[in-house]
């Protein structure tokens, strides 16, 4: 049967339109009435960088995430969460869910995911945040802006697998809310140096929370009994397919009983769905996720006995998907991380080419023309060089040389590629050549607090996943912070996965 709404949806997408890209955007959308106007963090403050040391103290001298987790992990067993980290919801059959990745700033980035995603997640049975629920640090204290005030209206509950910024806070604030964990007492740290210089979970504002968790408040929106989350790893059991969410903490490695717990749990003779907050496939490179006692993430996905079909990751700030064949089946590989951060660049990607996908096969959003676009009009504002700024039409046609292949969406009359328009390219990293303007993550960090980035097209993006007994759909929703976009929201790829 055909999904009226799904195949509009596709046919007002990016690929399809410049408008539907948010380029010419008629009307800004409601998230402006929703958003609070005040100004948040800047990764420019040492007081930021400070908070986040958890990252270069975990690479210089060790990553202590698996001991701390296994610490949270113990501590709610013995309040009697469930053992096997099993969320049992009573889902049935046939049920349907969203998925965002990496949300938490609280700016308009966030905000303007909130519209669509209410209105193409009526009828879903819960949420999950995959990844970096709360920037910068994951402080407890930072929830109400950054959780309970964007996600007020779904009606749902809502679970979550941790990404390395929460882990900033020791994973303080993350276990506090979804958990409702106690603080870990302290202890000492078996690296006397890491331990001084580690960051402990912030004390929480319990009054601060209370008000914060108001929002949040009505019956369907929790997660109680059989349905609670158990810790930062878990499954979630339905009688067609288990959602699994694994907690790659920092350095993105398992640790070896959260290992030990994958294994078990994929010997399960039901199909499923690996949730991470490290994707498995990204940038056209492979990044398997390591495990503490030997082996990887990857292996058990692939392993044919367990009967994975898909593996979800956040951490990058996009969407992109792999179908990559292993034996006699095709696992879709998919990264989801455009929930409400800040926007790693796709043009960056050269022509997919790994695990044997074809590059006809990939799918990214935005489309790189757009990525180039973007960022070209960012660096030709900020640094005042006019000639960077590469219009839509334009870069689709420099990526596409590149990459090797026709645009993807038809572009508006003929388009000449000049001399400017290759060395705009070269410099915002679409072409080959040694120096290039950051684009990527040193520009998220670093420099990002330098350019005004509260209006449209945001090119963000979220999951609706539909679960029947016979097959797992996945559809990619755009939300760009235009009205039309919020009204219809656009459907940037759609997979059907077979689960007999």
């Amino acid at each position: 049967m055909v999904d009226v709404a799904a195949e509009r949806g596709k046919q007002l997408s990016s690929r399809v339109s410049e408008e539907g890209a948010g380029w010419r955007c008629q009307q800004i959308g409601t998230f402006e009435r929703l958003r609070p106007h005040r100004r948040g963090f800047t990764w420019l403050s040492p007081r930021t960088l400070w908070r986040s040391r958890n990252e270069i103290v975990a690479g210089l001298l060790g990553d202590p995430s698996g001991e701390v987790r296994e610490r949270w992990v113990t501590g709610q067993q013995a309040r009697g969460a469930d053992p096997g980290q099993r969320i049992r919801p009573g889902l049935g059959e046939s049920f349907d869910f969203l998925l965002l990745g990496d949300t938490g700033e609280g700016d308009a980035s966030q905000y303007a995911v909130v519209p669509g995603m209410l209105r193409a997640g009526e009828g879903t049975a819960f949420a999950v945040v995959a990844s970096d629920v709360v920037y910068p640090a994951g402080s407890g204290n930072e929830y109400g802006d950054k959780f309970f005030r964007p996600y007020q209206d779904y009606p749902a509950p809502i679970y979550a697998i941790p990404g390395n910024h929460d882990w900033y806070d020791g994973l303080g604030g993350f276990m506090r809310v979804f958990c409702d964990a106690p603080a870990l007492r302290p202890e000492p740290d078996s690296g006397w140096l890491r331990g001084v210089l580690w960051r402990k979970p912030e004390p929480v504002d319990e009054t601060r929370l209370a008000e914060a968790r108001k929002l949040r408040a009505q019956p369907a929106q929790q997660a109680a009994g059989p349905a609670a989350q158990p810790g930062p790893y878990w499954v979630i059991e339905s009688d067609s397919l288990l959602i699994v969410g694994v907690d790659t903490g920092i350095r993105n490695t398992i640790d070896r009983r959260q290992a030990a717990w994958l294994r078990e749990v994929s010997r399960d003779p039901r199909p499923k769905v690996l949730l991470t907050g490290k994707p498995i496939y990204t940038g056209n490179v492979h990044k398997p996720s390591s495990l503490e006692d030997g082996g990887t993430i990857d292996d058990i996905v692939r392993d044919p006995a367990h009967r994975y079909v898909a593996a979800i990751g956040g951490d990058v700030h996009n969407y992109q998907r792999y179908p990559v064949r292993v034996g006699d089946r095709v696992i879709q590989y998919v990264v989801s991380g455009g929930g409400g951060a800040f926007m790693h660049a796709t043009h960056t990607i050269r022509r997919v080419d790994v695990a044997g996908v074809r590059e006809d096969d990939f799918r990214c959003y935005p489309l790189r023309g757009d990525s180039l676009s973007f960022y070209s009009h960012i660096y030709a504002r900020r640094l005042r060089m006019k000639w960077l700024s590469l219009t839509p039409a334009e870069a689709a046609c420099v990526t596409a040389q590149h990459v090797g292949n026709t645009p993807v969406r038809p572009v508006e009359g003929p388009v000449r590629i000049t001399r400017r328009m290759r060395w705009a390219a070269r410099l915002l990293g679409a072409w080959p050549w040694p120096f290039r303007l950051p684009v990527d993550r040193v520009f998220q960090q670093y420099l990002s607090e330098l350019s005004d980035w509260d209006e449209p097209p945001f090119f963000k993006q979220f999951l609706r996943l539909s679960v029947t007994p016979q097959t797992l759909t996945i559809r990619c929703f755009a939300a760009t912070g235009c009205l039309a976009q919020e009204v219809e929201p656009p459907v940037e790829d759609e997979v059907v996965i077979s689960l007999s």
